[in-house]
């Protein structure tokens, strides 16, 4: 007998980190929380990605206190998007570190850890898979295949990374496909495959974005070969370069063998919720809202949360018509750096050197460092090796610092202890362990925010 498709839904994260730059407060999500619950989902992604610098950032929100008031009004399983020694930040972070971060993130309610290196790197996940595996509130631990097209990657190799992450503990997989660049069709081969790999019974998960159009026709074909979960967002924040919308998912399935058995007439209510929450974000932040499907991400490959803030920033700086200029040289960059995977914080490594590229009109002219970190194998092994001329002629690398073993370095990287010694410098006394953590990852933004919001403890003697 066929087992229901289950559904993960994404509207308090992905959802409107793809289509509204990650604007959304905990104050719009609270009404609907209880409605939320009662569906039925297999877990409510709600944390992770873009949210915590978003919250410090833009919001005047602590994103931990975030999380609090989410596992107090919801009883299915809270998942989070962690880049595995990435954590959130944009940096590799020492192994205590991330051992801290996933203890606390999961002390404070998160029941799911999606863990992904935008490298396919295992090297940069074994950390943060493992300290989730020992956390004592027993969360879901779930390791991602970050799906892209190459000349190096093939279903067959997503299939061996999926058996890696089966042996490391990871209880479940998923096919992360950030850009939207899986074919229906394909899905189908690569579902059918790591069924056969990892057992019928060991659960894939599938996450897409309808940025080329294929969302829907993707899942159903996964489906259709034994997709166990899917990743799906209520319609105000589902399609363009965000997921495919869960009522529609549900009535496409309606009456069928993997029937998901969900009420859609109970969405109806929270989605127009929904609706009001993101005309209001669209209002308030100057925000585009809606794109449109362009199936050419299958060559710029750039995520549907990226393009919503690249659209964005573009607006901003006055180079709206540079775009196009920007989506054509992606591939050329990415090509460059050996192919990796285009999300966070390979993505918007790429997408800044590509930036610098269209607006001095010269390649490499600049180089951000963040640049010739990811080329000299800082952050992992690229797919494909760098050319060794494009390393050190085009970029300048010397021979002594192109890196073989990313793990030696992260040793390198600044403490716990030593984040809560240089905050506690800055005036900030006794901090919790959230707090050092918030400053680990995004130090500059969370002293601004601890500067409108830190209440001082001091101990003394009369």
């Amino acid at each position: 007998m066929a087992k229901p498709v289950k559904i993960m839904e994404t509207v308090l994260r992905d959802g409107h980190q793809s289509l509204c730059a990650t604007r959304m407060r905990i104050e719009d999500m609270l009404p609907q929380l209880e409605a939320l619950d009662k569906i039925g989902y297999q877990a409510i992604e709600a944390w992770g990605g873009a949210t915590f610098d978003t919250c410090l950032r833009f919001l005047d929100e602590d994103p931990w206190e975030r999380l609090d008031t989410l596992k107090a009004h919801l009883k299915t399983p809270i998942q989070m998007l962690l880049r595995g020694q990435n954590l959130l930040g944009y940096n590799h972070y020492s192994n205590d570190v991330v051992e801290k971060f996933v203890a606390k993130a999961s002390e404070h309610g998160v029941g799911v850890f999606r863990i992904f290196d935008a490298l396919n790197d295992v090297t940069n996940l074994r950390t943060a898979i493992d300290a989730a595996l020992k956390c004592p509130e027993k969360p879901h631990v779930q390791g991602c295949l970050v799906y892209t097209i190459s000349p190096y990657h093939t279903n067959e190799k997503f299939v061996e990374l999926a058996k890696e992450l089966k042996e490391m503990g990871c209880h479940s997989v998923c096919i992360k496909d950030m850009s939207g660049l899986l074919k229906p069709y394909v899905a189908e081969d690569l579902v059918k495959k790591l069924k056969a790999g990892l057992g019928e019974d060991f659960p894939v998960e599938l996450h897409t974005h309808c940025t080329s159009g294929f969302g829907h026709a993707t899942y159903l074909k996964a489906v259709e070969a034994g997709v166990d979960i899917i990743d799906c967002a209520l319609s105000p924040f589902a399609c363009d370069t965000s997921q495919p919308c869960t009522e529609t998912m549900v009535a496409m399935l309606e009456g069928e063998p993997r029937d998901t058995k969900l009420d859609r007439s109970a969405m109806t209510p929270i989605a127009k919720h929904f609706l009001a929450v993101k005309k209001k974000i669209i209002n308030e932040f100057g925000l585009k809202g809606y794109f449109d499907v362009n199936p050419n991400v299958l060559d710029f490959q750039i995520p549907g949360g990226m393009l919503s803030n690249l659209a964005n920033q573009l607006k901003e700086a006055g180079m709206e018509d540079k775009y196009q200029d920007l989506l054509d040289e992606m591939p050329r960059v990415r090509k460059d750096l050996g192919y990796p995977p285009l999300v966070t914080p390979s993505s918007q490594i790429v997408g800044t050197m590509a930036t610098f590229n269209v607006m001095s009109g010269e390649r490499y002219k600049m180089v951000p460092k963040e640049f010739k970190d990811l080329a000299r194998g800082k952050f992992g092994r690229t797919p494909l090796p760098v050319d060794h001329d494009f390393l050190t002629k085009t970029l300048g690398i010397k021979e002594d610092e192109i890196i073989t073993d990313c793990s030696v370095e992260d040793a390198k990287a600044e403490t716990f202890d030593q984040f809560k010694k240089e905050l506690t410098d800055k005036g900030f006394l006794n901090p919790t362990d959230e707090d050092v953590l918030s400053y680990a990852l995004f130090p500059q933004v969370a002293e601004e925010f601890f500067k409108k919001h830190y209440q001082q403890v001091t101990a003394y003697k009369r």
